[in-house]
């Protein structure tokens, strides 16, 4: 039988691993099929990106702060340290800009569909949607390092 808490831990760094990897290549893909500006390939990337966040994403996203309080549990720490503290705010950060992302990629995705339908550019409110979706993935992205940072340093700091 494993150990607790390594499976725990083994659970936790698989799920950040996916949440981080799947946030990045999804993102990744999202920009370099918009460069391109053919709406085939936006409708397409989109349409897999969209996918990738409920199939990856937002069970990865559930399942970092179960495990993460199920390790701190098993470890002893208490939940109000400082930089578990920060760690929530941070993770809070993240899912503050992640949720309006998924609406954005799936409006993106509709728009670019209406207009593969009807044989027309992308439309400039996809492009406005865009900016905000890529200017809601720094924080996002940032947010998530501290995260990483917090996890593994586990500073001995106070407020």
């Amino acid at each position: 039988m494993m150990d607790p808490y390594l499976t725990a831990k083994w659970l936790h760094i698989l799920s950040s691993t996916v949440l981080f990897g799947t946030g990045m290549g999804t993102a990744f893909q999202m920009v370099w099929a918009m460069r391109t500006g053919r709406v085939e390939t936006i409708h397409s990337v989109a349409s897999g990106v969209v996918v990738a966040d409920w199939i990856f994403t937002a069970p990865a996203g559930l399942i970092q702060p179960l495990t993460g309080l199920w390790l701190a549990h098993l470890a002893g720490w208490p939940l109000t340290a400082p930089w578990l503290l920060l760690t929530y705010a941070l993770y809070l950060l993240a899912l503050a800009c992640w949720l309006p992302v998924v609406h954005l990629q799936i409006r993106i995705r509709n728009l670019a569909g209406e207009a593969l339908t009807k044989g027309q550019p992308l439309p400039d409110q996809a492009r406005r949607l865009y900016r905000i979706w890529f200017a809601l993935g720094w924080p996002a992205f940032a947010a998530l390092v501290g995260v990483f940072w917090l996890m593994v340093s586990k500073p001995d700091f106070v407020f």
